[in-house]
């Protein structure tokens, strides 16, 4: 039974890791059965950017993209885990994607940070982001 402060951090993080656990639950499972032309458009969108991931195969690489997003949504979404732990693996996966939307071309307006049409979709991991640095510092301020 977890004691008054302890049910507080857990209510406090429990909208945070119920938003973040549920979006990255339905990525990685809208991953799990991709085809190769949409394996090779991820793979390639990535390697673009991250230019290791070249040597990786295209469906291996979607492979392990949806079993990252599905180990994150359980980190998030089983409660006890904790809080520094998923937000340090949310902020991680997070700080690669908002990595992709600052050094992908056509992602953002010229000279700026605001994203065009095409970079919104990962411009929004900014909110990842600064969900993940939440759980984090709720997590270790559990600990103090």
């Amino acid at each position: 039974m977890l004691s008054g402060p302890a049910r507080r951090s857990a209510a406090r993080q429990l909208p945070l890791r119920l938003t973040a656990g549920t979006f990255f639950l339905n990525s990685g499972i809208s991953k799990l059965g991709a085809d190769e032309a949409t394996a090779e458009k991820l793979h390639q969108f990535a390697a673009t950017t991250y230019p290791f991931l070249k040597k990786q195969d295209a469906a291996k690489f979607t492979t392990l993209l949806s079993a990252g997003e599905l180990a994150i949504a359980a980190a998030l979404l089983v409660p006890v885990v904790p809080a520094a732990v998923a937000g340090t693996a949310l902020t991680a996966f997070a700080a690669g994607t908002l990595g992709l939307y600052l050094r992908t071309p056509g992602m953002r307006e010229e000279g700026s940070l605001r994203p065009t049409e095409q970079g919104i979709a990962l411009a929004k991991d900014v909110f990842l982001l600064g969900i993940g640095v939440a759980l984090v510092a709720e997590g270790v301020g559990e600990h103090r």
